[in-house]
């Protein structure tokens, strides 16, 4: 009889690993949702135990007998809590953080871990399709910690917490005179909106043939920075899902954590040709400045994104793969 064995390399992600004194913490994402942490904080991890739920993410054998424990809620925000376990039981509090969940995502590649192993922490460096680089906290490290593989794709749920947002500033605005950069600029206009809004093809070959009608289709063009698109991700080790990001309000909605108002604004940041749109839901306080802003608007944020990857949610993103 003749045994055949299949062997497979998996790689996993790059790793650095982080001590305790590089590690942020997350006192400044509690002070997001009160002024009061030392009162709040322990009442709310009391309160959430009592509809606890273990969110499985990758991994389909989640288990109390496991070393660690990842606690969370069926709620649009939330809490994520770890406990370390012995013997099937609660040995000591690790860490815990407030989470906001998204419906909205890429498909991505993990190209680094960022990670602290004692609090459980990491930021994961993700790479979409089109080439974008992205950071954000991982939801769910305690449970997909021992699953990620390189280069395969995952498709990523992307949310965040405000520190704050507010609308762009309406009066940034450019003034654009290079004729090439005018014509090209009215061209691709003219040329998406004489396709009901597609862009064809052969775009830029209309484009290379696009000659102008009037003397005003080639007047200075001048563009409002306001009604940018825009993501930047944070430039200090391990606090990369710090981030700044500009961009439109597709959508708005009320909800509730822990007696708190809540509003989500689920609002777009990258928008580029041949690439899917970068959407995150953004979870912030219910305030009279949070509250006028309205679906269209441009608002600019600074925000604590996080990523979730669910094993349920990515079968999509195998089929992409394999296509691309």
């Amino acid at each position: 009889m003749t045994i055949n064995y299949q062997y497979k390399n998996i790689q996993t992600p790059t790793k650095i690993t982080l001590t305790d004194e590089q590690s942020a913490g997350h006192a400044d994402h509690w002070r997001i949702l009160t002024d009061d942490m030392s009162h709040d904080v322990p009442e709310w991890l009391q309160k959430m135990i009592e509809k606890a739920a273990m969110p499985k993410g990758l991994n389909s054998n989640v288990s109390a007998q496991d070393s660690c424990l990842l606690l969370s809620e069926n709620q649009p925000c939330h809490i994520n809590q770890v406990l370390a376990m012995k013997n099937g039981k609660p040995e000591c509090f690790i860490n815990a953080y407030p989470c906001v969940d998204s419906p909205y995502g890429l498909n991505c590649k993990i190209e680094r871990v960022i990670a602290n192993d004692s609090s459980h922490d990491a930021v994961l460096r993700l790479r979409t399709a089109d080439g974008s680089i992205i950071y954000a906290f991982d939801q769910l490290y305690t449970t997909n910690r021992h699953l990620y593989q390189r280069d395969t794709s995952y498709f990523v749920n992307l949310s965040a917490w405000a520190h704050e947002i507010k609308p762009s500033e309406q009066n940034e605005v450019i003034m654009v005179e290079d004729q090439e950069s005018i014509r090209y600029h009215r061209a691709f206009n003219d040329i998406v909106a004489a396709n009901d809004g597609q862009i064809p093809d052969d775009l830029q070959a209309q484009i290379s043939e696009w000659k102008p009608e009037t003397e005003a289709q080639m007047a200075p063009v001048e563009i409002n920075l306001g009604h940018m698109c825009a993501y930047l991700f944070g430039d200090t080790l391990g606090q990369e899902d710090e981030a700044w990001c500009q961009g439109q309000v597709l959508g708005k909605q009320n909800t509730v954590f822990n007696d708190k108002s809540i509003i989500l604004f689920d609002v777009v940041v990258l928008r580029e040709q041949d690439a899917d749109p970068f959407v995150m839901r953004i979870g912030a306080l219910n305030t009279p400045e949070t509250a006028a802003i309205k679906v269209n608007d441009y608002v600019q944020a600074n925000v604590w994104l996080q990523a979730a990857i669910y094993k349920e949610n990515q079968q999509n993103a195998t089929q992409q793969s394999k296509a691309s």
